[in-house]
């Protein structure tokens, strides 16, 4: 293990680079926290003690500008101080601080505070690789079967039309290129869904992608984007009938084009799987603190394994897959509630009434 220790205090940086030398760690010592930052930048440590009160660059300098590059941003980072006070603690743990030690400390704590962080690196970095790992086989298992499909009707169509051009009647070649025109949406559909989803997980599994992702939101109106939204899907499905929109004005702070997209998943699900002539209900509600969003339908519905198994890695099971794909836009709806600090949920008794709930924080 690499250890950096910042510390303008010769004595005492000295002293702990013995100590960690004789416990058998790589170890390089700064000055400063300028020499510091440089250092962390070039030797990238596993792990970055420095002390608080420094001339120039002082510790909570040199924590904001690690903390700013990704190279350097996960590295865990311990302070020593001499100031034990609340207001100290509390700014060094805004910015992003691990761990305090305060001046005096034995050997046992130094090692301790050290262990203890690396361990809880180790085991974000074995999570994180779970998680793509599972993304990994997730997509190869599905991708194939999923894409299949709508590749396989625009492939028969066009030979078809290639082999009889001549003889087709105009009508019927329309009708086929109409076709060949669903099932190409279809698959670009799939395609950026995948792409959306492999996305989404890879900004869940990395804090610092996440905090960075709800900084960029803007004040939605949702009663346009829900009444747009779910009308043009009513539309498509020739269902205009079965829409019944119940909205309370509101605004929320999302990205625009991500709340679109939890309302055309949830509000396209509604429609997929429910019956001509059956409701569909868009329902808004706003709290003091939370903005929620209902669909309720009147269709097949979850069986509780089903709503249990959404939002899990591994989401692409064969039973999914004969029910048109219909795991993959719930995930990807609750993982930009998620993202946003809210929560999607599922009540749903099969054969009969379904609602599907997004919750966010106002």
């Amino acid at each position: 293990m690499k250890i950096l220790v910042v510390e303008d205090q010769e004595f005492v940086r000295e002293g702990i680079l013995e100590i960690l030398r004789l416990e058998h760690f790589q170890v390089l010592g700064a000055e400063n926290g300028q020499v510091g930052v440089r250092l962390a930048r070039e030797w990238q440590p596993d792990v970055i003690l420095c002390d608080v009160v420094m001339p120039e660059l002082d510790g909570h300098g040199v924590l904001a500008v690690l903390r700013q590059t990704p190279e350097t941003a996960t590295i865990p980072f311990i302070f020593l101080t001499a100031k034990g006070g609340k207001g100290a603690l509390r700014h060094g743990m805004t910015l992003g601080a691990d761990d305090y030690l305060t001046k005096p400390f034995t050997k046992a704590e130094l090692l301790e505070s050290i262990a203890t962080q690396w361990g809880k690196r180790a085991a974000i970095e074995q999570q994180t690789q779970r998680k793509l790992d599972d993304l990994r086989n997730s997509i190869a298992f599905s991708l194939p079967h999923e894409l299949h499909t709508p590749l396989a009707g625009i492939i028969g169509l066009s030979e078809l039309m290639m082999a009889d051009y001549g003889s087709i009647p105009v009508a019927e070649g329309v009708e086929m290129l109409q076709s060949i025109h669903t099932s190409a949406e279809v698959l670009y559909r799939l395609t950026q869904n995948f792409l959306l989803y492999a996305e989404l997980e890879l900004i869940a599994a990395n804090p610092d992608r996440t905090a960075s992702w709800r900084c960029h939101y803007d004040w939605v109106s949702v009663n346009n984007v829900l009444s747009n939204t779910a009308r043009h899907i009513a539309k498509k499905a020739g269902r205009e009938g079965d829409l019944h929109l119940k909205l309370q004005n509101a605004k929320i702070q999302i990205a625009e084009n991500q709340f679109n997209k939890i309302a055309e998943e949830l509000i396209g699900n509604a429609f997929k799987f429910s019956m001509h002539g059956t409701p569909v209900v868009v329902i808004t509600h706003v709290g003091q603190s939370a903005f929620k969003l209902c669909v309720v339908n009147w269709g097949r519905g979850f069986s509780q394994e089903q709503i249990a198994s959404v939002g899990a890695y591994m989401q692409f099971e064969r039973k999914l897959y004969e029910q048109q794909g219909s795991g993959l836009g719930l995930v990807i709806a609750r993982r930009l509630a998620e993202l946003y600090g809210g929560n999607l949920t599922i009540e749903s008794i099969p054969n009969r009434q379904t609602t599907v709930s997004v919750t966010l924080p106002l």
